[in-house]
């Protein structure tokens, strides 16, 4: 039946298409997990337990070995794309109440919202976007995007903010299931693939499990006003992280662009940031709403813009492939003289 190709065919569709499932049950039949009970239930709240497992799996998979530049690259778009959202968050903040607007067009736009869909990178759209149009090196710093993964990065972001105070056990049991798996990833490589293995598997399972904290008015609610905060995404982080490749990593800025979309992942970000900071819990589902719109916005947007400046200003430049060219052709007069 070819289910799952007609799921990748749509942008964060393994995300995207469960959560959708999750919100009909919880839409139209919201006690389904209270009726049957037992796994069901455990399958249709069990949002921590799932992700937790999920974090865990991503901590193995990524691996030490990496090259300084590798690091250099991935450290600079990873960091300025936190800082971004921070100050994005602050902004915000300056407007918008910690419960959200609750009016107008802008109802349900909070500043969790904001940050959780600036924060994180859809880093498998970024490492497949720079095989094609980046190099090997800009394509390896997918290794510390994964850092992103998970509410701990947002936690941070919130701190630094001064939007939000989670004590130091709350900070540290968020980030634990990933150093562990960390660790174990780069003490047995076998483990590591092992454990790699389980970072895709799980993301229709969690996806579903939140898809049951939403209804479809709210996801009706926040649909135009999702697409305006994705499309924001690529412009405010996009002009960020382009210039900060550009003078900071040294690059063409194809990365910064590659770069400035939102993960699947950051989905699952505000009902957690909610269950741990009560403050939150009333914007939590909106946000939810709007981060899943945000997702699927910028899964469309960013590879044809990424296209478009690596034409223009990237690899597949008259400019660059000119200099590409000429270094190879005086490689080849160095190699013909010795």
């Amino acid at each position: 039946m070819n289910i799952k190709k007609r799921i990748d065919s749509i942008p964060g569709g393994m995300m995207i298409v469960p959560l959708f499932l999750g919100a009909c049950l919880n839409t139209f039949a919201p006690n389904t997990g209270k009726f049957f009970g037992s796994f069901t239930n455990g399958l249709i709240t069990g949002t921590l337990p799932i992700l937790s497992v999920w974090f865990f799996c991503i901590g193995a998979s990524i691996s030490l070995k990496a090259t300084p530049l590798v690091l250099r690259k991935s450290g600079v778009l990873v960091s300025v794309k936190i800082i971004t959202a921070a100050l994005a968050g602050v902004v915000a903040s300056w407007f918008i109440p910690t419960e959200g607007i609750s009016s107008g067009f802008l109802t349900g736009l909070s500043v969790l919202a904001i940050i959780a869909a600036m924060n994180d990178t859809n880093g498998g759209m970024y490492m497949a976007l720079m095989q094609q149009y980046g190099t090997k090196e800009e394509a390896g710093a997918f290794c510390l995007m994964c850092l992103e993964s998970g509410p701990f990065m947002t936690m941070v972001t919130l701190g630094i903010a001064g939007l939000a105070v989670f004590p130091w056990q709350t900070m540290v049991g968020a980030l634990l299931p990933f150093v562990i798996g960390f660790a174990l990833g780069n003490l047995d490589k076998d483990l590591r693939a092992f454990f790699t293995q389980g970072v895709g598997v799980m993301v229709p399972f969690f996806a579903f499990a939140l898809g049951n904290n939403l209804n479809f008015t709210t996801i009706l609610n926040t649909g135009l006003l999702g697409i305006v905060l994705g499309v924001a995404v690529i412009v405010v982080t996009g002009t960020t992280l382009v210039l900060a490749d550009i003078f900071l990593a040294k690059g063409n800025g194809t990365a910064g662009i590659g770069a400035a979309s939102t993960a699947g992942a950051a989905v699952t970000v505000p009902p957690i940031i909610a269950s741990i900071e009560p403050s939150f819990a009333p914007s939590a589902p909106a946000a939810t709403a709007l981060v899943a719109t945000s997702v699927v916005v910028t899964a469309l947007l960013t590879p044809p813009l990424t296209a478009w400046w690596a034409r223009r200003f990237g690899v597949l430049s008259p400019r660059y492939q000119a200099a590409e060219a000429a270094k190879s052709v005086q490689t080849a007069q160095v190699a013909a003289a010795e």
